[in-house]
């Protein structure tokens, strides 16, 4: 038995691995996305059972009162959570899972100098790594979900010499790291540069705005993975470095494809300030413009809807503050019911993070053969007879196809201006995260309906069915 349990254990690590590996190939579709959590899930338990058997765990009464303690905590955040504010979740979730990194390398640390022992340079480097990474994660994770959360304002902060600063931090932590690379024993430099990465965090997502945080959680998502991994070379456990390399490769895929989504670098997002008003020199600045717009009331809107042959209703940020989501369902519902086709349109980075939309939408129960990408939406807004934004703002503004000189030229939009009509849902003219005023509001064929998401769709419904 005692020679099996080794084998025994690394082949249930192989075999969570591969769990790991199809969940994430299922979550690649909103078909299913539901399964591929559930194979993942088992994948994990299978993980940390395994991790529970093996003869380095000494103390099983400790282990199963934090199981018990986070089993607790972790299901009355998933019943309690709303998933208008599932974007926040996940960046409390992406630092939980940096800080869970970071302390595996501090508890080596710890250990290996009170057991007076060498730390080999192999352990030592990723356990500085690890730290470093952690760190970021940590702070970095908390400091995006207090933007969300609106506990500090979402819009880029910036002071002078902020990136000197920035590099001269990076640097004491790198010499920081080569000091103990050449003098591993050194307690007070050890939490120097725990305290550095902390710091680090905290400037990394600083001057990041509201709008760049889809980019932003994916990156932190990554970062939380190479944590994992190099918390796994720390304690040398194969299940961990395999889980937070993939954690890390597929959130690096996924930060990629949010930058081309937003035609932007990764550089540009993450040290521009995008978003801040000194970026809103190209175009309109937001309120500038004095072009008269056209507004109708819930009436007419309800008329141009009711009367068309196809519809696409294209969600924003504005329809998950106002928790629409079970309404635009429901007013979706009445349409088809008259005979009206009716389609969602979602852009990449609608919302606060990837895949916002598709979440809200399938809480509302939308069949997900109605979701249609951004390029294979486009190519029938033509044929559209009505498009419906709600609350969405940048993702719509023909100006970045149009004016070069706005801040968001190039960026790919949902070409709502192109259908026969346009409806848009909005509080007001307000502008979006990149300061600047929307073209479309101002096109003939758009029309604006004032007013609140969750208010205004209600409405329309109550019109509808009168028609």
């Amino acid at each position: 038995m005692s020679d099996f349990l080794p084998t025994g254990i690394q082949l249930t690590y192989l075999v969570a691995a591969s769990l790991f590996i199809l969940g994430l190939k299922k979550l690649g579709s909103p078909a299913t996305a539901r399964n591929g959590n559930i194979v993942a899930a088992l994948g994990m338990l299978l993980a940390v059972v395994a991790t529970l058997l093996d003869q380095h765990v000494l103390n099983y009464e400790m282990i199963l009162i934090g199981l018990a303690i986070g089993s607790v905590i972790g299901a009355v955040i998933a019943y309690k959570v709303e998933m208008t504010q599932m974007p926040q979740m996940v960046g409390l979730l992406n630092g939980l899972g940096g800080a869970s990194s970071a302390l595996i390398a501090v508890a080596e640390f710890w250990r290996l100098l009170d057991s007076s022992q060498p730390i080999p340079l192999d352990v030592n480097i990723s356990m500085l790594l690890d730290v470093l990474i952690g760190g970021v994660t940590l702070t970095g994770s908390f400091l995006a979900f207090a933007k969300l959360q609106g506990l500090i304002s979402g819009t880029p902060i910036t002071f002078p010499l902020q990136q000197p600063f920035n590099l001269l931090l990076l640097g004491s932590y790198l010499a920081g790291s080569a000091y103990l690379i050449r003098t591993p024993d050194s307690l007070p430099v050890f939490l120097a540069v725990v305290a550095v990465s902390l710091v680090l965090g905290v400037m990394f997502v600083l001057p990041i705005g509201g709008g760049d945080m889809p980019v932003v959680i994916s990156l932190l998502n990554s970062l939380s993975g190479v944590a994992a991994a190099a918390a796994g070379f720390v304690v040398m456990n194969n299940m961990l470095i395999i889980a937070g390399a993939l954690v890390g490769a597929s959130g690096l895929i996924l930060t990629e494809i949010m930058c081309k989504a937003m035609n932007r670098s990764l550089f540009s997002v993450l040290f521009s300030a995008f978003g801040s008003v000194s970026t809103a020199t190209g175009g309109a600045a937001a309120g500038a413009s004095d072009q008269p717009v056209r507004s109708i009331d819930a009436e007419e809107g309800a008329m141009m809807l009711g009367y068309a042959r196809s519809v696409v209703i294209v969600p924003g940020y504005g329809m998950a503050v106002a928790q629409a989501q079970h309404s635009v369902r429901e007013l979706a519902d009445q349409l088809e019911r008259m005979g009206v086709d009716v389609k969602y349109a979602i852009h990449p980075v609608a919302g606060r993070m990837p895949g916002h939309m598709n979440v809200l939408l399938a809480e509302a129960n939308v069949a997900y053969t109605q979701l249609y990408d951004m390029e294979d939406i486009n190519p029938q807004f033509e044929q559209a007879d009505v498009a419906l934004v709600i609350g969405a703002n940048d993702v719509v503004n023909p100006a970045a196809r149009s004016d070069v000189n706005s801040p968001i030229y190039g960026m790919p939009i949902l070409e709502v201006d192109r259908a026969k009509q346009t409806i848009v849902i909005k509080r007001g003219m307000s502008a979006g995260f990149a300061g600047v005023d929307n073209e479309l509001f101002y096109k003939a064929k758009t029309t604006m309906l004032f007013g609140s998401a969750k208010d205004m769709v209600a409405k329309l419904v109550s019109e509808v069915k009168q028609l």
